[in-house]
């Protein structure tokens, strides 16, 4: 057991920390001893537990400490992980767990008082979950999964330190992490769009644009023929004698046969929405009424697909969500709905807003210019400012990896990058969403062999296919475990647990047994390998003893 003690104004962020660090914890309770101390002042009196964590920037000490206004990155394994808050490092301190990049200065110092192991880390953990929570992490770190190498630093410190370490990884039981696979319909009747911008947009891009792609060797021949041949047949879509190529995006149905996706629909035609002060751009409305594609919803439903709402004003103020959500829902007669911002609009208001609307979850905090990790988890999580409301995190856009104003990539080095992302879900789990708009795999952009390429790792690593508001409830039903731990003896942890909510048509839980390494009275910290973990199935009650 984990006793936490901090500031009243840091006590959310620490809930919502333990939420996804799923370890048993509780608020420091007078009288009571606990294995472990996390604080972010003054350490407790020795003797109090076996190891004490002290997160704090600004304290003094015995040691040399330098002090920085503005964070750092860290050199963490093979990883990076920034530090945004105030922050600091101890010059002579050995432990090399965690260095400054730039200075080489360790952001860790150890030492041993009697019976108790006392580390300090150089920065406030709770100011750093509060900052990714709320406002994100900048487009120079997307790629780290900023949130996750806290847990494992924190998970190392404990073991490091001799001793075991209980969670409840956000991993389902027969698999090895979780996809959710969806897809914005923003322009899904192309006939909708004569003579406007988006038609001018689609000739230039299918004539000129294709001719230049392939004689830099972005695209084949036969692709850039293919974009020729819409461009020639767009009159003829116009007079209703060509078929609608935009209109058939429901074919994401049968490449994604039984895997589940989530729909994301706007809700009013025409209505490019506002921005907190003024109106957002024209070139933002959409032009297509969900009463015109009912055909399409209801065939995507009967395959066991979701339908959420792509909100244009919802992220501003409650009434605006519930008037959008309403109009979504006659459709789908569905009591909960999720959302995506259209254009990803979302500030930190936007939470409280969603929640009072109503909504089971939102799925919009990520990049429109990068792919990785905007509230740096591969988590789903519930933003500080919610009561009920789950963000289910965006991780990689198809406009974030092909258009030229974002990254530019071709084909294979958009499948190398995105493959490159997902061995982080391999290692801290979690759930990888992905959004493949409505019209990317057909003229003029057809990504959808990319996007095959995609699915097709995916199957390969083993991984639960979910749908936005599917993947919701099991994180939700993860964050209904109560869960204790004791040692019982060297080798040896007894693991009770138990759900408050269960649902038996998803998948089950894990219940992980971090090894301690193998400590010596001379270092406070282990410098040896990780030592791995023991994972038990855990689907309802559990109750057993898991030797070491």
């Amino acid at each position: 057991m984990i006793g936490v003690s901090v500031q009243p104004a840091e006590k959310n962020a620490v809930r919502e920390f333990f939420e996804l660090c799923k370890t048993p914890w509780e608020f420091c309770q007078d009288g009571q001893r606990y294995e472990v101390i996390l604080t972010t002042g003054e350490a407790p009196s020795a003797g109090n537990s076996a190891l004490v964590l002290i997160y704090n920037s600004t304290l003094g000490g015995q040691h040399p400490v330098t002090f920085r206004n503005e964070g750092f990155v860290l050199s963490y394994g093979e990883k990076h992980l920034p530090i945004y808050g105030k922050a600091a490092t101890f010059p002579q301190s050995p432990n090399r767990l965690a260095v400054d990049d730039k200075k080489s200065e360790p952001a860790i110092f150890a030492w041993r008082q009697d019976a108790t192991t006392i580390v300090r880390i150089g920065y406030n953990l709770f100011d750093e979950v509060r900052l990714l929570l709320s406002n994100g992490q900048p487009v120079s770190h997307a790629g780290e999964p900023t949130m996750e190498l806290h847990i494992q630093l924190l998970r190392d410190l404990v073991t490091r330190a001799g001793i075991p370490l209980l969670e409840i990884p956000p991993v389902p039981e027969g698999s090895n992490f979780i996809a959710c696979l969806t897809h914005d319909i923003d322009h899904p009747v192309l006939r909708n769009h004569c003579g406007d911008a988006t038609m001018f947009g689609f000739l230039y891009r299918a004539t000129l644009g294709a001719l230049a792609n392939a004689c830099r060797g972005r695209i084949s021949l036969g692709r850039m023929m293919r974009n020729w041949a819409a461009a020639v047949r767009l009159p003829l879509v116009y007079l209703g004698i060509a078929r609608d190529f935009w209109s058939e995006f429901d074919d994401y149905v049968q490449l994604e046969a039984r895997m589940g996706a989530t729909y994301f629909f706007i809700p009013e035609s025409g209505n490019p929405g506002r921005k907190r002060s003024g109106s957002a751009p024209a070139k933002r409305a959409c032009r297509y009424t969900v009463e015109e594609l009912k055909p399409q919803i209801q065939r995507i439903l009967a395959a066991g697909n979701e339908v959420g709402l792509h909100g244009l004003n919802a992220w501003l103020e409650a009434d605006d969500g519930r008037r959008e959500k309403d109009r979504i829902a006659t459709v789908t007669a569905s009591a909960e709905l999720g959302v995506r911002m259209h254009w990803l609009y979302f500030d930190e208001r936007s939470p409280a807003a969603l929640d009072a609307a109503g909504f089971s979850y939102d799925s919009t905090v990520g990049y429109n210019q990068a792919i990785g990790y905007r509230a740096g988890t591969t988590q789903v999580y519930r933003p500080l400012e919610a009561r009920h409301l789950l963000e289910l995190p965006l991780h990689v856009m198809d406009t974030a990896l092909f258009y030229p104003n974002y990254l530019n990539l071709d084909e294979e080095e958009a499948i190398r990058r995105v493959t490159s992302l997902i061995e982080d879900f391999s290692r801290f789990g979690g759930v990888f969403t992905v959004n493949w708009h409505d019209r990317s795999i057909f003229p003029e952009r057809l990504w959808g062999e990319a996007y095959a390429k995609l699915l097709l790792i995916l199957q390969q690593r083993g991984v639960w296919f979910g749908t936005g508001a599917r993947v919701v409830a099991w994180f939700r039903q993860r964050r209904s475990a109560v869960v204790e731990s004791f040692v019982t003896e060297p080798g040896g942890v007894r693991v009770r647990a138990r759900l408050t909510k269960l649902d038996s048509a998803l998948p089950g839980l894990r219940i992980r047994i971090h090894r301690p390494h193998i400590s010596s009275s001379v270092e406070p910290l282990a410098a040896g390998p990780d030592l791995g973990f023991v994972d038990a199935s855990f689907n309802h009650t559990i109750d057993l003893h898991i030797a070491l």
